[in-house]
């Protein structure tokens, strides 16, 4: 019997319990977890600056039971070849990509799966949050 294997794309900063049920939920759909980790070169050409540097984000993700492999995301473009070079069966991303440009292409290499997030969570929310001094 032939090994599912599930791939997901993303930053993964500031990790937080949303997170870590979308890799469960992702993890769930399949015998193999692949995660395509966005890297700070990456980050920079989206605009977006990460907390952690891209090696402690992948230290983390490496270390969480439903995540099997983890490898760098450099170019949105890349995503049709890792479905071929990782013999994916399904990409999974969080809904609010559903619709997407970025992903609805690969329906041709594989089944896509969008997940809805985990409500009162976000990352965006968590820094909001940390800018909060602490009462003395």
């Amino acid at each position: 019997m032939a090994i599912k294997r599930v791939l997901t794309y993303g930053t993964f900063d500031l990790l937080h319990y949303g997170h870590i049920r979308l890799l469960q939920r992702a993890a769930a759909l399949g015998d193999y977890l692949i995660v395509a980790l966005s890297t700070d070169e990456f980050n920079a050409l989206k605009g977006k600056t990460s907390f952690y540097p891209y090696e402690v984000r992948k230290e983390m993700l490496e270390a969480i039971r439903y995540v099997d492999l983890v490898i760098p995301e450099d170019s949105w473009e890349q995503k049709a070849e890792d479905v071929r070079e990782y013999h994916v069966d399904t990409v999974v991303m969080g809904g609010d990509w559903a619709g997407s440009d970025r992903f609805e292409f690969l329906r041709d290499e594989c089944e896509l799966v969008y997940l809805d997030r985990t409500e009162g969570i976000s990352t965006t929310q968590v820094k909001k949050g940390l800018r909060i001094e602490d009462a003395k």
